[in-house]
């Protein structure tokens, strides 16, 4: 196998493992180059977005249900609290239905985003919760569960027929070729979570046979992205495990997601000193780090706990939730074994706003644009 500069690069940061970039026509971007980009960004906070009336990426993008209207109000939520950044899910099916009306329901989805002043960071695959959608209407929630019809891109089905593979390359191929130029855009998340085997009451694939079978195309994704030499970086973010250091137990895909990734992103729902411990696992690496999940309120993960961590750091962050709306993550992931029916919980698990853009918790909503204001003022005094 040829060895190229990023495999060096690579090698000397992480040291533990080795970086497989056989499928890779272009570089990862050096740390500096990496630095470089991010001393340009204000301080990144905003939310994971899908609007009010979309249960999924599918009900959000296919065209007889995308809303630019609600989007464009929800948006100004964000705005209004001083929020730069959302991180957007789109889907396979939704671009193999009508790729060049998808292509242009993201870019006007771009420009109501530019319009509020945020740079979205887009999500090309997902292997969260029903591994089998379909494109077309989508159900209706599930009374009282969390996320009840969120969807994995790919399906399972399709992750594991190699034959369909050309079809996701060519998917992300054009998007990511679409837009690589496209200063709207912060970057590309390829992959949340791709070795999750999915979670709630579908059947799943074995833990062992997903990761084998991510392991194998998460590289690909990623060189598939880079051959297309965007000007935004890179990421898969890490979500499970206790030790994301060089030397820790990592799997295969942890180790792709480590080494391929332009910029470090990571999730954590825990306690604000477990967050921390996260952070100063991740710092080694040398590369500016995002976290693209955090804040469930019942799990001690809160604005309150992690976004002066977050300052201390200079990380960027990207709490799960913003409307309150068909998703439903305002429940809890216990919602799957006990739906709450008759009575909603008190506490909200994700969530920042209700649907008519009135907070859940003003002190939250007053910290996060305190906190904005503070650092939009140092940006514009470098």
């Amino acid at each position: 196998m040829k060895i190229t500069t990023s495999m060096i690069t690579a090698s000397l940061i992480a040291g533990a493992f080795s970086v497989n970039t056989a499928f890779a026509d272009t570089q990862r971007w050096s740390p500096e180059k990496a630095k470089g980009w991010y001393a340009k960004q204000r301080w990144l906070v905003g939310s994971n977005y899908a609007n009010a009336s979309s249960i999924n990426q599918l009900e959000m993008w296919q065209a007889d249900s995308f809303n630019p209207a609600e989007i464009d109000k929800e948006l100004g939520y964000a705005e209004g609290i001083g929020m730069n950044t959302m991180r957007v899910f789109l889907h396979d099916l939704a671009y193999a239905q009508d790729p060049e009306g998808f292509k242009k329901r993201v870019s006007t989805f771009l420009d109501l985003a530019a319009k509020h002043k945020i740079k979205p960071l887009l999500v090309i695959f997902d292997s969260c919760w029903d591994p089998a959608p379909k494109a077309g209407p989508q159900h209706m929630p599930i009374p009282g569960v969390h996320n009840s019809g969120w969807v994995q891109s790919p399906a399972n089905a399709v992750l594991l027929d190699e034959s369909q593979h050309p079809r996701l390359k060519a998917y992300v191929e054009d998007v990511v070729k679409t837009f690589a130029k496209d200063n709207r855009i912060l970057g590309w998340d390829v992959w949340n979570e791709p070795d999750n085997t999915g979670g709630g009451g579908y059947k799943q694939l074995d833990e062992k046979v997903k990761t084998a079978a991510v392991a194998k195309l998460l590289p690909q994704v990623f060189a598939w992205a880079r051959a297309q030499d965007p000007i935004q970086p890179l990421t898969s973010g890490v979500w499970h495990g206790d030790d994301w250091t060089a030397a820790g137990p990592l799997n295969a895909v942890e180790k792709t997601q480590l080494s391929e990734s332009d910029v470090i992103s990571f999730h954590d729902y825990g306690w604000p000193e477990g967050f921390e411990t996260r952070v100063k696992q991740l710092v080694p690496y040398g590369r500016p780090i995002i976290c693209t999940e955090y804040m469930a309120r019942g799990n001690g993960s809160t604005f309150d706990g992690d976004l002066p961590i977050a300052k201390k750091y200079n990380l960027g962050m990207i709490n799960w939730g913003f409307v309150k709306g068909k998703t439903q993550t305002d429940m809890p992931w216990d919602s799957w074994e006990k739906p709450y029916v008759m009575r909603p919980p008190i506490l909200w698990f994700h969530d920042i706003f209700h649907a008519d853009g009135k907070p859940y918790r003003q002190a939250e909503v007053d910290m996060i644009k305190a906190m904005a204001k503070d650092a939009e003022k140092s940006f514009k005094g470098k």
